[in-house]
């Protein structure tokens, strides 16, 4: 198989999967027991957090483990605006973000929160003069993402934290599909909020983080155990965190970034030379990975199937909505019809991927397009 999906997931880490296998065996006590072997999964939590801290550049008091991006979003989103309600009730997002930043808007909104969704350019961009003009004397958290799941457009965190702290708003950032290639350095940033995944970074599913900065006041999601500084109560999940700090310390280098951005060019030029193809977002402000493109008359999720059918693994958009009903949300964000945005597929390289994989997916992709096109596209 050739496996162009890696911003849906990526593969298990060897290495992570090694220092992971005795926690789940003969290592397995619990983080909170006083005994012996209490003691030792404490110590290797501990020891995992201070790795986390330093990718972040942040204290270790800052760093709440969580079971994925999708519970670290819901607790930043929920839990800053119920613990600041007493200031306002007014949140900017984006029209774009991830379904776990916008699901947890509406639900805020259901509960008398008042929600601004900021439409990215043409390009896939926010500026920090949108949000800017969106601020209100009420707003009391933004919710940006890094850069975006399913075109990888790059957004400008660091300048929307400065204006969010020169204005005394609580900023997060959902890092997730940005983490392995932007370092997340959250002073850097001016973050006071930051999710990430250890899946997409080939770690194990199942465990994130959420960097809060001291001081930001977080109503917990969860009651129970006092565990991660009493903000994400229940029994940590020791072996899935050890591989989430194992693969920190492998991720990738500036010459895989190179690497990728490099093959990421050739798709793209292969791609794009059949006609009537197009690019979603913009070429120049998009992780190196990324490469969404669509094929006018052909179903997107008819095409998947087919690459799928040919030993290619791509992806329409995101993970988590697919078989939805609704064509992506991000695609008719950038202006789209819903036929439009129907016909994005989304991929995604990552280490395993070479120039041969390139140059067949190209060749494959122009074959099936052609067969689609003259078989009306579905």
């Amino acid at each position: 198989m050739i496996y162009l999906d890696n911003a849906a997931t990526t593969p298990l880490d060897p290495r992570a999967e090694a220092v992971m296998v005795p926690f789940a065996r003969e290592a397995f006590g619990n983080p909170s027991s006083l005994h012996a072997a209490g003691r030792a999964a404490r110590a290797a939590l501990d020891a995992a957090r201070d790795t986390v801290a330093d990718w972040l550049g942040c204290a270790i008091s800052e760093v709440i483990f969580t079971s994925g991006g999708t519970e670290s979003d819901n607790l930043a989103l929920k839990g800053a605006a119920r613990a600041l309600r007493s200031r306002g009730t007014h949140i900017i997002t984006t029209a774009f973000e991830h379904h776990a930043v916008l699901e947890s808007c509406a639900a805020l909104a259901r509960e008398g929160f008042q929600i601004t969704y900021l439409s990215p350019d043409h390009d896939g961009l926010i500026s920090s003069d949108q949000v800017a003009a969106a601020l209100t004397a009420e707003t009391i958290l933004v919710s940006v993402m890094m850069a975006n799941n399913e075109i990888g457009t790059i957004q400008p965190i660091a300048e929307i934290g400065r204006l969010c702290r020169a204005r005394r708003v609580v900023f997060h950032t959902d890092a997730v599909q940005a983490a392995g290639e932007l370092p997340p350095r959250a002073r850097d940033l001016s973050v006071d909020l930051l999710t990430i995944s250890a899946h997409k970074l080939y770690g194990p599913k199942g465990v994130g983080a959420l960097y809060a900065r001291s001081g930001t006041r977080l109503q917990p999601l969860l009651d129970g155990g006092g565990q991660e500084h009493e903000r994400r109560a229940g029994t940590e999940n020791v072996a899935g965190i050890v591989g989430f700090a194992e693969v920190v310390r492998h991720l990738p280098d500036t010459n895989e970034i190179i690497r990728l951005r490099t093959l990421r060019d050739r798709l793209l030029d292969g791609l794009l030379a059949i006609p009537d193809s197009r690019l979603h977002g913009s070429h120049a402000r998009r992780l190196a990975n990324n490469a969404n493109v669509a094929f006018a008359g052909v179903a997107g999720e008819t095409l998947v199937l087919a690459l799928d059918l040919e030993g290619i693994a791509a992806g329409t958009g995101a993970a988590c909505a697919a078989g939805a009903v609704e064509p992506s949300h991000v695609i008719q964000a950038l202006g789209c019809d819903r036929i439009r945005a129907r016909e994005a597929v989304r991929f995604s390289l990552g280490r395993g991927t070479t120039t041969e994989d390139i140059d067949h997916t190209i060749a494959t992709v122009r074959r099936l397009v052609a067969h689609l096109r003259r078989h009306g596209g579905t």
